[in-house]
């Protein structure tokens, strides 16, 4: 198991990449912590693993208030002695072209996918210079890459949480913490769901693959740079695309 006994903190794990990620890490052996606004669905996934073997626990959390990222965090640390591994998943979209983009739209996904990111890092962060390690692992997008049309926000969220991403490898290397980025490209997601056919065909169509990837491609990334296998990853953008950007 890649994963033995570390402690994990998933956030937006009750949907998508984020409960493939937590399903994929409990398979590997680590204490998944299950984080997300849901309620009801942080709770069946944490059921989901206990009845796969595995072990979890799970709190409802806002990424966006910080009191309660610190105070879950805190909790984590109480009841576990420790934070391993934090995977910022959490993110949300809100699109609209740039002349009909409101600015409720722009501060939201700006405060989820980017504020947020910054929030639970810099509240586990302490935790692991305090026990000399640790790995940060946060999501990104092909977007954050090349731009997408009607998304200003998001691309800017995603660009940042790269930006991010190098500047805590630089700064919490020499400390022992591992700071990665993941892009997925199209995958195959609840959050498609409402996207019409034919923007899912043009999708499939950018993919040297000719299909949308799993949650399950991408959690098996992380997986891999939560690992010791990827001891010498740090600081890097991995994109997990099919290949659009060839």
């Amino acid at each position: 198991m890649k994963l033995k006994d570390k402690v994990a903190v998933i956030t937006g794990a009750a949907s998508g990449i984020g409960l493939a990620t937590a399903l994929q890490f409990a398979k590997e052996g680590a204490r998944v912590v299950v984080c997300d606004l849901q309620h009801a669905r942080v709770l069946e996934v944490v059921m989901q693993i206990r009845k796969a073997g595995g072990e979890a626990s799970g709190f409802q959390m806002d990424v966006t208030d910080r009191e309660q990222v610190g105070g879950v965090i805190g909790e984590v640390v109480r009841q576990s002695g420790r934070v391993d591994i934090l995977v910022n998943n959490a993110g949300i979209t809100q699109d609209a072209r740039l002349v009909k983009m409101t600015e409720a739209q722009f501060d939201q996904v700006i405060d989820v996918n980017l504020k947020g990111v910054f929030n639970c890092a810099q509240a586990v962060v302490p935790h692991m210079l305090e026990r000399g390690g640790g790995v940060i692992l946060n999501a990104s997008s092909v977007v954050g890459l090349y731009g997408n049309f009607g998304q200003t926000n998001y691309a800017a969220s995603k660009y940042g949480v790269i930006g991010f991403t190098k500047t805590w490898a630089r700064e919490l290397g020499s400390k022992g913490i591992r700071v990665n980025a993941v892009c997925p490209g199209f995958i195959a997601t609840q959050i498609l769901a409402t996207v019409p056919e034919k923007i899912m065909a043009a999708m499939r169509e950018r993919s040297w693959l000719n299909r949308m990837g799993t949650p399950e491609e991408v959690a098996r990334v992380y997986v891999f740079l939560a690992s010791d296998d990827a001891s010498y990853v740090n600081g890097t953008t991995l994109e997990v695309s099919g290949g659009i950007s060839l």
